[in-house]
Protein backbone atom coordinates (compact mmCIF):
# COMPACT_ATOMS: atom_id res chain seq x y z
CA UNK A 1 0.00 0.00 0.00
CA UNK A 2 1.50 3.37 -1.32
CA UNK A 3 -0.37 6.03 0.88
CA UNK A 4 0.80 9.66 0.53
CA UNK A 5 -0.25 12.63 2.38
CA UNK A 6 2.12 15.44 0.27
CA UNK A 7 2.52 16.42 -3.16
CA UNK A 8 6.24 17.87 -2.15
CA UNK A 9 9.07 15.47 -3.42
CA UNK A 10 6.47 13.77 -5.30
CA UNK A 11 8.53 10.67 -6.63
CA UNK A 12 8.76 10.45 -10.40
CA UNK A 13 7.63 7.02 -10.94
CA UNK A 14 4.75 7.74 -9.66
CA UNK A 15 4.19 10.73 -12.52
CA UNK A 16 3.08 10.68 -16.46
CA UNK A 17 0.24 8.11 -15.68
CA UNK A 18 -3.42 8.09 -15.24
CA UNK A 19 -5.52 9.75 -12.13
CA UNK A 20 -8.99 10.01 -10.86
CA UNK A 21 -9.82 12.57 -8.35
CA UNK A 22 -12.46 12.31 -5.73
CA UNK A 23 -13.70 11.43 -2.47
CA UNK A 24 -13.81 7.44 -3.00
CA UNK A 25 -15.49 7.38 0.48
CA UNK A 26 -16.72 3.53 1.14
CA UNK A 27 -15.10 2.50 -1.88
CA UNK A 28 -18.33 0.71 -3.43
CA UNK A 29 -18.01 -1.32 -6.65
CA UNK A 30 -18.87 2.00 -8.71
CA UNK A 31 -15.25 3.13 -7.60
CA UNK A 32 -14.23 -0.44 -8.48
CA UNK A 33 -15.58 0.01 -12.23
CA UNK A 34 -13.67 3.61 -12.18
CA UNK A 35 -10.52 2.00 -10.67
CA UNK A 36 -10.84 -1.00 -13.95
CA UNK A 37 -10.53 2.01 -16.46
CA UNK A 38 -8.15 4.14 -14.35
CA UNK A 39 -5.62 0.67 -14.74
CA UNK A 40 -6.38 0.26 -18.71
CA UNK A 41 -5.45 3.88 -19.38
CA UNK A 42 -2.32 3.82 -16.84
CA UNK A 43 -0.91 0.89 -18.98
CA UNK A 44 -1.75 2.58 -22.22
CA UNK A 45 0.13 4.93 -21.19
CA UNK A 46 3.23 3.26 -19.41
CA UNK A 47 2.64 4.84 -16.55
CA UNK A 48 0.89 4.50 -12.70
CA UNK A 49 -2.77 4.26 -11.51
CA UNK A 50 -3.14 6.84 -8.89
CA UNK A 51 -6.15 8.32 -6.63
CA UNK A 52 -5.91 11.43 -5.61
CA UNK A 53 -8.36 12.09 -2.88
CA UNK A 54 -8.90 14.38 0.23
CA UNK A 55 -8.48 14.27 3.66
CA UNK A 56 -10.66 15.17 5.55
CA UNK A 57 -13.92 15.67 2.84
CA UNK A 58 -14.08 18.99 1.47
CA UNK A 59 -17.58 19.58 3.04
CA UNK A 60 -15.67 19.35 6.75
CA UNK A 61 -14.59 22.66 5.95
CA UNK A 62 -17.05 24.09 4.06
CA UNK A 63 -20.59 23.47 5.64
CA UNK A 64 -19.21 21.31 9.21
CA UNK A 65 -22.93 20.93 10.09
CA UNK A 66 -23.87 19.16 7.12
CA UNK A 67 -21.01 17.00 6.51
CA UNK A 68 -21.51 13.31 5.69
CA UNK A 69 -20.08 10.78 8.36
CA UNK A 70 -17.06 9.00 6.59
CA UNK A 71 -17.49 5.49 5.68
CA UNK A 72 -13.28 4.94 5.59
CA UNK A 73 -10.67 6.29 6.79
CA UNK A 74 -7.66 6.95 5.04
CA UNK A 75 -5.66 3.99 6.04
CA UNK A 76 -8.65 1.62 5.01
CA UNK A 77 -9.58 3.66 1.77
CA UNK A 78 -5.92 2.92 0.55
CA UNK A 79 -5.67 -0.07 0.99
CA UNK A 80 -9.17 -0.92 -0.63
CA UNK A 81 -7.82 1.25 -3.68
CA UNK A 82 -4.83 -0.51 -3.49
CA UNK A 83 -6.36 -4.17 -3.77
CA UNK A 84 -8.31 -2.65 -6.57
CA UNK A 85 -5.14 -2.16 -8.20
CA UNK A 86 -4.45 1.58 -7.75
CA UNK A 87 -0.54 2.11 -7.73
CA UNK A 88 -0.60 4.74 -5.46
CA UNK A 89 -3.53 7.02 -3.31
CA UNK A 90 -2.85 10.97 -2.28
CA UNK A 91 -4.92 11.42 0.99
CA UNK A 92 -3.73 15.50 0.38
CA UNK A 93 -4.89 17.63 3.28
CA UNK A 94 -7.57 19.38 2.84
CA UNK A 95 -7.45 23.41 3.33
CA UNK A 96 -8.31 26.70 2.45
CA UNK A 97 -5.31 27.10 0.19
CA UNK A 98 -6.43 23.99 -1.82
CA UNK A 99 -10.30 25.25 -1.71
CA UNK A 100 -9.55 28.15 -2.58
CA UNK A 101 -8.59 27.24 -5.75
CA UNK A 102 -10.59 27.87 -8.99
CA UNK A 103 -11.19 25.09 -11.45
CA UNK A 104 -8.62 26.00 -13.88
CA UNK A 105 -5.49 26.68 -11.17
CA UNK A 106 -6.35 23.13 -9.47
CA UNK A 107 -5.83 21.67 -12.69
CA UNK A 108 -2.64 23.61 -13.82
CA UNK A 109 -0.98 23.18 -10.64
CA UNK A 110 -1.82 19.63 -9.19
CA UNK A 111 -2.87 17.84 -12.01
CA UNK A 112 -0.56 18.91 -14.83
CA UNK A 113 2.97 20.70 -13.07
CA UNK A 114 2.69 17.71 -9.63
CA UNK A 115 1.10 14.92 -11.21
CA UNK A 116 2.18 15.30 -14.61
CA UNK A 117 -1.06 12.93 -15.63
CA UNK A 118 -1.75 12.36 -19.27
CA UNK A 119 -4.74 10.79 -18.67
CA UNK A 120 -8.04 11.57 -16.28
CA UNK A 121 -11.14 8.94 -15.41
CA UNK A 122 -13.61 10.73 -13.37
CA UNK A 123 -17.95 9.80 -13.31
CA UNK A 124 -20.53 11.80 -14.92
CA UNK A 125 -20.86 14.19 -12.01
CA UNK A 126 -17.74 15.15 -11.11
CA UNK A 127 -17.05 18.20 -9.66
CA UNK A 128 -13.59 20.50 -8.68
CA UNK A 129 -12.26 23.77 -7.89
CA UNK A 130 -13.39 26.42 -6.01
CA UNK A 131 -17.03 26.88 -5.13
CA UNK A 132 -17.43 23.06 -6.77
CA UNK A 133 -17.54 25.65 -10.07
CA UNK A 134 -15.52 22.75 -12.52
CA UNK A 135 -17.46 20.40 -14.21
CA UNK A 136 -17.17 17.39 -16.57
CA UNK A 137 -17.53 20.09 -19.29
CA UNK A 138 -14.83 22.22 -18.10
CA UNK A 139 -12.72 19.40 -17.19
CA UNK A 140 -12.95 18.70 -20.93
CA UNK A 141 -11.99 21.86 -22.44
CA UNK A 142 -8.94 21.90 -19.91
CA UNK A 143 -7.72 18.15 -21.11
CA UNK A 144 -8.10 18.88 -24.62
CA UNK A 145 -6.31 22.30 -24.40
CA UNK A 146 -3.18 20.12 -22.55
CA UNK A 147 -3.35 17.14 -25.28
CA UNK A 148 -4.45 14.85 -21.83
CA UNK A 149 -7.31 12.06 -22.16
CA UNK A 150 -9.91 12.38 -20.97
CA UNK A 151 -12.80 9.03 -19.84
CA UNK A 152 -16.10 9.55 -18.68
CA UNK A 153 -17.01 5.88 -16.49
CA UNK A 154 -21.01 5.49 -16.32
CA UNK A 155 -22.07 5.56 -12.98
CA UNK A 156 -23.41 1.90 -11.48
CA UNK A 157 -26.78 0.88 -10.56
CA UNK A 158 -28.41 -0.99 -7.43
CA UNK A 159 -31.80 -1.77 -9.31
CA UNK A 160 -33.53 2.05 -9.84
CA UNK A 161 -30.62 3.74 -7.55
CA UNK A 162 -27.23 4.49 -8.65
CA UNK A 163 -24.77 3.23 -6.39
CA UNK A 164 -23.07 6.22 -4.11
CA UNK A 165 -21.68 6.53 -1.00
CA UNK A 166 -24.43 8.57 -0.06
CA UNK A 167 -26.49 5.63 -0.96
CA UNK A 168 -24.43 2.83 1.08
CA UNK A 169 -24.19 5.69 3.78
CA UNK A 170 -28.30 5.60 4.35
CA UNK A 171 -28.17 1.58 4.19
CA UNK A 172 -25.98 1.35 6.94
CA UNK A 173 -27.19 4.43 9.27
CA UNK A 174 -30.74 2.45 9.25
CA UNK A 175 -28.37 -1.05 9.71
CA UNK A 176 -29.07 -2.42 6.64
CA UNK A 177 -25.57 -3.53 6.76
CA UNK A 178 -26.72 -6.10 3.97
CA UNK A 179 -27.84 -3.87 1.79
CA UNK A 180 -24.58 -2.11 1.87
CA UNK A 181 -22.55 -5.04 1.48
CA UNK A 182 -23.43 -6.09 -1.75
CA UNK A 183 -22.71 -2.23 -2.64
CA UNK A 184 -19.25 -2.16 -1.43
CA UNK A 185 -15.93 -4.07 -2.11
CA UNK A 186 -15.84 -5.64 1.10
CA UNK A 187 -17.77 -5.84 4.41
CA UNK A 188 -18.40 -2.34 6.16
CA UNK A 189 -15.61 -1.74 8.61
CA UNK A 190 -15.46 0.63 11.74
CA UNK A 191 -12.67 1.24 14.35
CA UNK A 192 -12.18 1.80 17.80
CA UNK A 193 -10.30 2.07 21.03
CA UNK A 194 -11.78 -0.70 23.60
CA UNK A 195 -12.46 0.69 26.84
CA UNK A 196 -13.50 -0.53 30.21
CA UNK A 197 -17.31 -0.74 30.25
CA UNK A 198 -20.01 -2.45 32.59
CA UNK A 199 -18.69 -5.86 32.48
CA UNK A 200 -22.47 -6.90 31.78
CA UNK A 201 -21.74 -9.46 29.50
CA UNK A 202 -18.67 -10.79 31.11
CA UNK A 203 -21.02 -11.44 34.55
CA UNK A 204 -23.42 -13.37 32.54
CA UNK A 205 -21.32 -15.20 30.56
CA UNK A 206 -20.15 -13.37 27.34
CA UNK A 207 -17.57 -10.82 28.21
CA UNK A 208 -17.44 -7.88 25.34
CA UNK A 209 -14.80 -5.27 24.14
CA UNK A 210 -16.53 -1.92 24.70
CA UNK A 211 -15.48 0.26 21.68
CA UNK A 212 -15.12 3.74 21.53
CA UNK A 213 -13.68 6.48 19.33
CA UNK A 214 -15.54 5.59 16.37
CA UNK A 215 -14.26 7.93 13.55
CA UNK A 216 -16.84 6.87 10.74
CA UNK A 217 -20.25 5.87 10.50
CA UNK A 218 -21.46 3.86 13.46
CA UNK A 219 -24.73 1.02 12.28
CA UNK A 220 -27.90 1.42 13.40
CA UNK A 221 -28.86 -0.53 16.86
CA UNK A 222 -29.36 -3.97 16.50
CA UNK A 223 -27.36 -7.43 16.65
CA UNK A 224 -24.97 -8.26 14.08
CA UNK A 225 -22.79 -10.89 12.92
CA UNK A 226 -19.13 -10.41 12.17
CA UNK A 227 -15.47 -10.09 12.15
CA UNK A 228 -13.16 -8.61 14.84
CA UNK A 229 -9.53 -7.82 14.13
CA UNK A 230 -7.34 -7.59 16.72
CA UNK A 231 -3.70 -6.21 16.64
CA UNK A 232 -2.79 -10.60 16.32
CA UNK A 233 -5.71 -11.67 14.50
CA UNK A 234 -9.00 -12.16 13.39
CA UNK A 235 -12.31 -13.54 15.18
CA UNK A 236 -15.87 -14.26 14.59
CA UNK A 237 -17.64 -11.45 16.21
CA UNK A 238 -21.44 -10.97 17.83
CA UNK A 239 -21.86 -7.18 17.82
CA UNK A 240 -24.17 -5.12 19.60
CA UNK A 241 -25.20 -1.34 19.00
CA UNK A 242 -27.83 -0.22 21.51
CA UNK A 243 -28.68 -0.08 25.01
CA UNK A 244 -29.29 -2.88 27.65
CA UNK A 245 -32.43 -2.66 28.15
CA UNK A 246 -33.05 -6.42 30.14
CA UNK A 247 -30.55 -4.20 32.67
CA UNK A 248 -32.38 -1.38 32.59
CA UNK A 249 -29.48 0.81 31.01
CA UNK A 250 -30.64 3.22 27.93
CA UNK A 251 -27.50 4.78 26.68
CA UNK A 252 -26.04 3.34 23.32
CA UNK A 253 -22.86 1.77 23.08
CA UNK A 254 -20.99 -0.51 21.18
CA UNK A 255 -20.08 -3.78 22.28
CA UNK A 256 -18.43 -7.01 20.39
CA UNK A 257 -17.97 -10.55 21.54
CA UNK A 258 -15.10 -11.84 20.08
CA UNK A 259 -15.94 -15.75 19.58
CA UNK A 260 -13.31 -17.94 20.65
CA UNK A 261 -10.97 -15.08 22.27
CA UNK A 262 -9.89 -15.11 25.79
CA UNK A 263 -7.43 -12.37 27.23
CA UNK A 264 -7.74 -8.83 27.67
CA UNK A 265 -7.90 -5.77 25.18
CA UNK A 266 -8.97 -2.83 27.14
CA UNK A 267 -6.66 -0.20 25.20
CA UNK A 268 -6.00 -1.63 22.11
CA UNK A 269 -7.01 -0.62 18.86
CA UNK A 270 -10.07 -3.40 17.48
CA UNK A 271 -11.40 -2.74 14.11
CA UNK A 272 -15.05 -4.75 13.18
CA UNK A 273 -16.28 -6.36 9.86
CA UNK A 274 -20.26 -5.90 9.58
CA UNK A 275 -21.55 -9.27 8.25
CA UNK A 276 -25.16 -9.43 8.61
CA UNK A 277 -27.62 -7.70 10.77
CA UNK A 278 -29.55 -10.62 12.94
CA UNK A 279 -32.11 -9.06 14.98
CA UNK A 280 -33.38 -5.65 16.31
CA UNK A 281 -32.76 -4.52 20.56
CA UNK A 282 -35.29 -5.66 22.61
CA UNK A 283 -35.69 -6.61 26.30
CA UNK A 284 -35.70 -10.02 27.27
CA UNK A 285 -38.21 -10.91 30.49
CA UNK A 286 -35.34 -12.96 32.63
CA UNK A 287 -31.44 -12.93 32.66
CA UNK A 288 -31.66 -16.47 31.57
CA UNK A 289 -33.48 -15.72 28.40
CA UNK A 290 -31.36 -13.43 27.59
CA UNK A 291 -28.36 -15.87 27.70
CA UNK A 292 -29.74 -18.58 25.44
CA UNK A 293 -30.64 -15.45 22.84
CA UNK A 294 -27.23 -14.38 23.46
CA UNK A 295 -25.61 -18.31 22.57
CA UNK A 296 -28.15 -18.03 19.52
CA UNK A 297 -26.67 -15.04 18.42
CA UNK A 298 -23.19 -16.26 18.79
CA UNK A 299 -24.18 -19.24 17.10
CA UNK A 300 -25.22 -17.30 14.22
CA UNK A 301 -22.35 -15.04 14.30
CA UNK A 302 -19.77 -17.78 14.01
CA UNK A 303 -21.32 -19.99 11.18
CA UNK A 304 -21.94 -16.33 9.20
CA UNK A 305 -18.07 -15.25 9.82
CA UNK A 306 -16.62 -18.80 9.00
CA UNK A 307 -18.33 -19.00 5.56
Amino acid sequence: MRLLRTLENFSPDLRHGAVSIGNFDGVHLGHARLVERLEAKAREFGGPAIVFTFDPHPARLLRPDEAPPPLTWAERKAELLTELGVDAVIAYPTDEALLGLTPEEFFDRVVCQQLGARAMVEGPNFRFGRDRAGDVGRLTTLCERAGMTLEIVDPLTDGDEYVSSSLIRERIRTGDVDAARKMLTKPYRVRGLVTHGARRGASIGFPTANVEAIDTLLPGPGVYAGRGMTMDSTWPAAINIGPNPTFGEHVLKFESHLIGFQGSLYGQPLEVDFLARLRDIHPFGSVDELKRQLANDIKTSRKIAEQ
